[in-house]
């Protein structure tokens, strides 16, 4: 089983594999589980790894190692995959006004948000590919005990059938007789096994010191199966509904984040909405839309080198493609990056002859070798256009529990995902700033350490 590189001790774990953001705080003391930090000229929210002393979810698998761990959350991507590979448009862009149906049953971040009036604190789900917000809410069936409370709240309210963004919802639900006007209802999947059904709503919305008001989410009545991440999900992507869209006034749709190494044990990353604050010396790559898939980061992947081997992969197979909705994303929801298979075994292969063998397989990575042979381990580069990003060493390998394998922590797309599609994931995005211009339709990527 694996591990990243000399993993801490093996704290709690939760069913749901992700980190979680905390509120920054300044202390006199050093504060492992900081909370509020007040900042005038931006938002800065801090990550920190859901297996961490300041988790507030508790462990199904007290006993789980870090190596289990990563090797549970890899294994959800292919399900994530198939997700990002159906996203296929039936309305424009600015229609998809609810979350992901069959994301991986896990989320891989989490913001500490607070609904209502007075707020009520949440723990949500940050997918990059989603747009919009849903939360388990009071009588719901089959949700966690920890849900929002919307009969408290004196800003609450519910959207009717007639509202614009009723209009735009996937499996609307309302009278098709009789002069009642009803509440605007949906059914949506989740995570391949499971659905919830919920009613389209309106409330205030809290992200460290900044209030959105009249904030449009599904308030979660019904939960059939057990994927459902426990306290909501928040939408990072490009739609009309997503936390952007919706908070434009303020964050004038730029956000960051830094995440932290899997080894990260007290030290946070951060989540950074709005352009103060922002690195003012980082290269920028293009920012693509694809009407197919309209929610998701498109980056302009032009290839990989592998020590000072540039990997022949033909242009196809990594160019963005506006017919078919196939090219290179940069995704927070999947765990180790993927390449469409005939992509990732050119990659394989240069970096097997650079590499001393013998080579064998585990858990999702199938290409480990000893450790004796590390020290030889080339450097990955990842081409954008305008921008070449030389992976850290514990971005490109992650270790067996025994500490006696090195594996390439890459992996080809699952077989039965015919989209092209290759995904660069938050395995190979930690200790990177990630910036998101979207008016300006620009990725920057620069190194910082946040761990």
């Amino acid at each position: 089983m694996l591990s990243c590189t000399n993993p801490p001790k093996v704290m709690d774990s939760t069913i749901f594999a992700f980190f979680f953001v905390v509120f920054l705080s300044t202390t006199r003391a050093f504060d492992p589980c900081p909370s509020l930090k007040q900042k005038s000229d931006l938002s800065d929210l801090s990550i920190i790894h859901i297996y961490g002393k300041c988790s507030p979810f508790d462990s199904p698998k007290p006993t789980s190692s870090w190596t289990t761990t990563i090797l549970d959350m890899a294994t959800k991507d292919p399900q994530r995959l198939t997700y990002l590979s159906s996203l296929v448009a039936t309305k424009p862009a600015s229609s998809v006004p609810i979350g992901p149906g069959q994301v991986i049953n896990i989320g891989n971040y989490v913001a500490r948000v607070k609904i209502g009036t007075p707020g009520q604190l949440m723990f949500m789900v940050l997918d990059t590919s989603a747009d919009t917000a849903w939360v388990p809410c009071s009588g719901c069936t089959g949700c966690s005990s920890t849900v929002f409370s919307q009969t408290t709240s004196t800003t609450y309210g519910s959207l009717d059938c007639t509202t614009s963004e009723c209009v735009q919802a996937h499996g609307l639900s309302c009278p098709t007789s009789g002069s009642t006007i009803g509440n605007c209802l949906f059914n949506q999947s989740y995570g391949g096994d499971s659905s919830f059904l919920a009613t389209l709503s309106r409330d205030s919305l809290q992200l460290a010191n900044d209030i959105i008001p009249s904030y449009v989410f599904g308030c979660i009545g019904n939960i059939s199966g057990k994927s459902i991440p426990p306290q909501g999900l928040l939408g990072l992507g490009r739609g009309s509904m997503s936390l952007l869209s919706q908070s434009s006034s303020l964050y004038s749709g730029v956000f960051s984040y830094c995440l932290p190494s899997f080894r990260s044990y007290y030290f946070s990353g951060s989540l950074r909405l709005g352009p103060n604050g922002q690195p003012k010396t980082i290269k920028y790559t293009p920012l693509l839309k694809n009407p197919h898939r309209p929610s998701l980061y498109y980056v302009n992947f032009t290839g990989i080198s592998v020590g000072q081997v540039k990997v022949e992969i033909p242009p196809e197979l990594l160019e963005f493609n506006l017919n078919t909705g196939a090219g290179t994303i940069i995704d927070s929801g999947t765990v180790i990056t993927r390449f469409v298979p005939d992509a990732y075994n050119k990659i394989k292969e240069v970096f097997r002859n650079q590499t001393q063998g013998p080579f064998s397989s585990l858990g999702a990575f199938d290409t480990c070798f000893s450790v004796t042979h590390e020290d030889v381990t080339p450097r990955v580069t990842l081409h954008f256009m305008g921008l070449d990003i030389v992976l850290p060493m514990e971005n490109t390998l992650i270790h067996s529990s025994a500490g006696t394998l090195a594996c390439l922590a890459m992996a080809s797309t699952p077989n039965n995902v015919n989209s092209g599609l290759n995904v660069i994931a938050n395995l190979q995005q930690q200790n990177l700033r990630i910036l998101f211009d979207v008016p300006n339709s620009r990725v920057g990527i620069t190194h910082e350490i946040c761990n």
